[in-house]
């Protein structure tokens, strides 16, 4: 029974392992937003420009730790490794559930979206299955007993983790789970669907009865079955309590209003602009790649001049501070503004591009892999 427990616990850890690491990533970088809720939490938002820096070690480690307990290299390093992890990670997920100040845990980033309490019985579990590993670790026997052998493997396992990281970093996520992907249309994600369930909420009053003085709680069902609103001795104490009973139908994007500098809402006007239009993303100026910028704006002004296609730039920075940096970058592409939550969620770059056609996402560049105007052309523009 140990041995069968051994074979099933280390199968399930190790690929478990790789696919959380591999799941992350995918997308460094929202799993260093992720990172920076945490660091927010914990009063170290010192660490928050190496949010991706960090969160491409930890997807490393992660693909590597569960690698090598598959393959069966040095497995008391494993093991001692794989048993810090995950206790770091129970306590983080228990604090952030008991204490809900993280809503979402990004264990399996945005492909899997996981509560916190969920996420704590999934490191309970796999806690579990580690502390069997642990303990039968002499047990765990190497697939390729050659020590030379078993570096070069363990190296190529290093590289490769740690290059997708990297690679994803630079070059936008390799499978997108973003309301913003490719194909998806933005205006008909901002509206739940005809016939959608709606959430369900039950109200809970406090009475209190004048003469008695006796208190008691009912739902709005039970008060107005009871009709004890026409016995005029009980009245309403306090505020009603507001609770969800069952959660209806999840708008994919409920947070997404483009306003100008005054405020006038123009998510309509631009997205749903029935002709291709160029949306580049920058949700902190200040921390925006300039070479990238230099180069977005002269795709914008090729495009207006040869085929009028509209550019708009979308930031969370103050109107002064974005005119000043217009002025400076000397931008041809009209300015407008958005919470920087859904900007972020727009394309994984500071600045990103995003082509949009009646508000469907056509492509989505980062600053790394822009097109050429010509290709914008050729593959677009031309047949608008």
């Amino acid at each position: 029974m140990k041995r069968v427990a051994l074979i099933v616990s280390r199968l399930v850890v190790g690929l478990l392992f790789i696919f959380s690491g591999l799941i992350k990533a995918n997308d460094p970088l929202g799993f260093g937003y992720k990172l920076q809720e945490y660091f927010e939490v914990f009063h170290i938002s010192f660490l928050n420009d190496y949010a991706p820096a960090i969160a491409i070690l930890l997807c490393t480690l992660e693909i590597v730790l569960g690698a090598l307990l598959l393959l069966g290299f040095w497995a008391n390093l494993v093991a001692w490794g794989l048993l810090l992890f995950i206790i770091f990670f129970t306590f983080l997920t228990f604090y952030s559930a008991f204490f809900e100040v993280v809503t979402s845990c990004g264990c399996f980033g945005d492909a899997i979206p996981l509560t916190p309490w969920q996420s704590f019985c999934k490191d309970l579990i796999l806690l579990a299955l580690i502390v069997i590993i642990f303990r039968q670790r002499r047990n765990l026997k190497p697939l390729v007993a050659n020590a030379r052998a078993q570096d070069l493997i363990a190296g190529v396992v290093l590289l490769l983790s740690l290059g997708f990281g990297l690679y994803t970093y630079n070059f936008q996520p390799i499978m997108d789970f973003l309301p913003y992907k490719v194909g998806n249309n933005i205006p008909s994600l901002m509206v739940a669907p005809p016939g959608a369930p709606q959430d369900i909420y039950e109200i809970t009053y406090s009475l209190k009865n004048k003469q008695s003085g006796e208190k008691k709680k009912m739902t709005d069902k039970e008060y107005i079955k009871t009709q004890i609103w026409k016995d005029t001795n009980w009245e309403i104490a306090g505020d009603p309590v507001n609770k969800l009973i069952k959660k209806g139908y999840d708008v994919k994007i409920k947070d997404l209003k483009i306003t100008d500098s005054q405020g006038t809402d123009y998510n309509k006007e631009l997205l749903e602009n029935p002709y291709y239009n160029l949306v580049v993303v920058a949700y902190d100026l200040s921390k925006a790649n300039k070479n990238g910028i230099g180069d977005l704006n002269a795709l914008a002004i090729n495009a207006a001049e040869n085929y009028n296609i509209r550019t708009v730039l979308l930031t969370s920075n103050s109107a002064q501070s974005a005119a000043e940096f217009s002025e400076v970058n000397k931008l041809v592409m009209e300015i407008f503004y958005a919470d920087g939550i859904p900007l972020k969620s727009m394309v994984r770059a500071n600045p990103g591009l995003l082509l949009l056609k009646n508000g469907t996402v056509i492509d989505k560049w980062h600053f790394h892999n822009l097109p050429t105007y010509d290709e914008l052309a050729v593959k677009y523009f031309r047949n608008n």
